[in-house]
């Protein structure tokens, strides 16, 4: 148990989760592990700041149940919870500046075959984003927490996990897509198991990351491409799982989709692109991609 509560202290820095998972009639409980007051602060997930029901201020080292001061964390969606000093307020808009630690993401997940939905469960997790670096350059990747949360979760685990480290971008289609993520660098491989799709609304324009599958739509794994042109990507909209984007480094994108083909038709490089390393890191409010993602 005490390692437990190390890693989760780690991973979550001033906002440690009680549980990360948690049923409908439970509270969603977090500690904060600071040794001064917070006022906490939710947001939606394009940072549009939800409204308090009663006091968000916590003493050092107390709990709180979010359900008790934020009501909508009782209804499905995406949050994101803030801990800031105390006394800070938040702007009705964007993200707040000046937050302590790392951002819990709240998903408050609806059963898929519930009818009244009253079948939740609520996840917990760190906000966070990854560096991927290739021998191309690298790459800053945000996340769709809140259009795709299982791709995005299975994602970073793997790249937590060096899955990727190693790997190729085995495919590319000019103007289209480059491919990578498997680890057979035949096309063909994957993970071992398949993860159920999640075709959401967001568009596969430039720098859109989204899951490679075959023709059964819950087929993805591992293999994951990027967008080059949303002339050509367009048609995917609705039919793949669009779960991130490339931030920084589309010239590395670029570099990567502009190598020599073996064979045009398979899009086989001459000289792949290999990712030597993934680096998934927490968001800070002095390092936080995804406020840039909000003003784009």
């Amino acid at each position: 148990m005490n390692a437990v509560i190390t890693m989760m202290s780690v991973l979550f820095s001033v906002l440690i989760p009680q549980r990360t998972w948690i049923g409908p009639s439970q509270p969603v409980t977090v500690q904060i592990n600071s040794d001064k007051d917070v006022t906490l602060a939710l947001t939606d997930f394009a940072g549009k700041t939800v409204a308090a029901k009663n006091s968000a201020d916590v003493s050092a080292g107390q709990s709180a149940d979010l359900k008790t001061i934020f009501p909508a964390v009782a209804t499905p969606g995406t949050y994101v919870l803030y801990a800031m000093p105390k006394g800070s307020t938040a702007s009705a808009a964007g993200t707040p500046k000046d937050f302590l630690g790392t951002p819990i993401v709240v998903e408050v997940l609806a059963a898929k075959f519930a009818q009244d939905g009253s079948a939740m469960v609520t996840h917990l997790v760190p906000l966070q984003y990854a560096v991927m670096t290739t021998d191309a350059g690298e790459m800053t990747m945000v996340f769709y927490y809140d259009s795709a949360p299982h791709t995005v979760q299975n994602f970073l685990e793997l790249c937590s996990g060096g899955y990727y480290d190693g790997v190729i971008f085995h495919r590319v289609v000019p103007g289209f897509v480059i491919q990578g993520g498997d680890p057979t660098a035949t096309g063909m491989g994957g993970p071992g198991y398949m993860v159920t799709a999640e075709f959401n609304a967001r568009p596969h324009e430039q720098g859109v990351l989204s899951m490679a599958r075959s023709q059964d739509p819950n087929s993805a794994g591992s293999q994951f491409f990027i967008c080059l042109d949303y002339a050509q990507t367009q048609r995917l909209d609705h039919q793949y799982t669009a779960f991130g984007k490339v931030l920084k480094g589309i010239e590395t994108v670029n570099k990567i989709a502009g190598a020599k083909l073996v064979d045009a038709q398979s899009g086989k490089p001459q000289t792949p692109t290999t990712i030597t390393k993934v680096q998934v890191l927490p968001v800070t409010s002095g390092d936080n991609p995804y406020a840039e993602m909000m003003k784009q």
